[in-house]
């Protein structure tokens, strides 16, 4: 099967997020399909303004647009997850087994960007939405890429923010397909500049400790990034890296060897 092109998208306006969604992929409205996901109820306990979720399926040359999905002058649905998973099974046959494995993950990941786009919702952002399974990883970890400005509140100080929110998808998710869904949610690539943030923090610290001999105890961070800190320096020549201290204040210690 081809590499799976959806987008979703929430915005004030169906016209908006299809804009963006046609920006964002670079391509013109008769190539895509689109299906209204939210008709643009106000956010938690009906605070905040009204906005729209769409999710747009690319059409392949040559191909019509997919089965469920609307044309561009879309009106707008309101058919729940379930309705719209029975709406666009097909017949099932042995020869159409490759078929089906990637229908099912279309559907998985289909429920990791429905329920993450509609969480950024209930918090009043707008972003763009796009899950994939890492191919090196077995289909064991699901990552979520989230696009859109001003998201800062989405991350938090240290990523805990993100981190908070990327427990609670997983754990939805995981309730809607009736398996365990680990996902790996990152906002405009902060979680790849952090890494290599802290990665270099942690050398620098390393070589610091190394020439004085005196261990050196970094700010509290959350334990995804403690872990960093040990795997970036545990194969060091001349240091070792320990935490302590409790939640959420525990950090990482470098620690000369010949201490």
């Amino acid at each position: 099967m081809n590499q799976r092109m959806t987008l979703e998208i929430i915005a004030p306006t169906v016209e908006e997020a299809l804009a963006q969604g046609l920006a964002e992929l670079g391509l013109t409205a008769d190539r895509v399909g689109v299906e209204v996901l939210d008709v643009g109820n106000k956010g938690l306990f009906k605070l905040g303004k009204a906005q729209v979720r769409v999710r747009l399926t690319v059409i392949p040359e040559g191909g019509a647009a997919f089965e469920g999905a609307e044309s561009t002058e879309v009106a707008a649905l309101s058919e729940s997850q379930e309705e719209r998973e029975t709406n666009h099974r097909e017949p099932q046959s042995a020869s159409a087994s490759d078929s089906q494995s990637d229908s099912e993950v279309d559907a998985v990941l289909e429920t990791v960007e429905s329920v993450v786009s509609k969480l950024i919702h209930l918090m009043h952002l707008e972003a763009q939405v796009s899950a994939h399974y890492n191919e090196q990883d077995d289909r064991h970890g699901i990552y979520v890429d989230v696009r859109g400005n001003d998201l800062g509140a989405l991350i938090g100080r240290h990523s805990e923010t993100l981190n908070a929110f990327q427990h609670v998808a997983s754990l939805i998710v995981g309730k809607e397909t009736q398996e365990w869904a680990q996902l790996f949610v990152d906002v405009e690539g902060y979680r790849d500049r952090r890494e290599k943030q802290l990665i270099q923090m942690a050398k620098r610290m390393a070589e610091q400790v190394a020439k004085n001999g005196k261990k050196q105890s970094l700010e509290p961070m959350p334990s995804a990034e403690r872990r960093i800190i040990h795997i970036a320096l545990r194969d060091h020549p001349d240091v070792t890296t320990e935490s302590a201290g409790e939640e959420p204040r525990r950090k990482v210690t470098i620690v000369p060897k010949n201490a």
